[in-house]
């Protein structure tokens, strides 16, 4: 596998790939969103979360595999795609998202046991928990902070 390099968002005219991205990530690993969720949650993808967030997109072979996206220090969304996970794209945006954006904290869906394991085994604990998520759906959250063994 050619490496993997980490570039800034060019902006709506990588949208397209980031959404197809993201389907197919949600599609492998949010197995517990009902359709109608996951629908309106990519509906505001292009035109409202990717413009919130700095966004940071993996490229292999310069062609986008994953992304992240920060908010005050904040890791709001991390995505590989569904084809590439297990294969360390995630782990390069996280550690990217450390280094050069200050992220310490991130919220991950309790029902997304893969998600979880991820932070858990690079340095993140739990802090607490909500009962729903940010849009009060019913998906709880467990808002996680960088531990010191980071």
């Amino acid at each position: 596998m050619t490496a993997v390099s980490i570039r800034p968002s060019i902006g709506p005219a990588d949208y397209p790939a980031l959404v197809a991205i993201w389907r197919r990530a949600v599609d492998a690993t949010h197995r517990f969103l009902t359709d109608a969720h996951r629908d309106e949650i990519e509906s505001h993808l292009q035109s409202d979360y990717f413009l919130a967030v700095t966004i940071s997109v993996a490229d292999l072979d310069a062609r986008p595999v994953g992304f992240s996206g920060v908010l005050d220090g904040n890791l709001e969304m991390l995505f590989v795609d569904a084809a590439q996970r297990g294969s360390g794209i995630g782990t390069a945006l996280l550690h990217h998202a450390i280094a050069e954006h200050g992220v310490t904290k991130v919220d991950v869906n309790e029902q997304n046991d893969s998600a979880v394991g991820f932070y858990l085994h690079r340095g993140f604990e739990v802090v607490s928990r909500s009962e729903t998520d940010e849009a009060g759906r019913p998906y709880p959250l467990l808002h996680m902070k960088l531990g010191e063994r980071f």
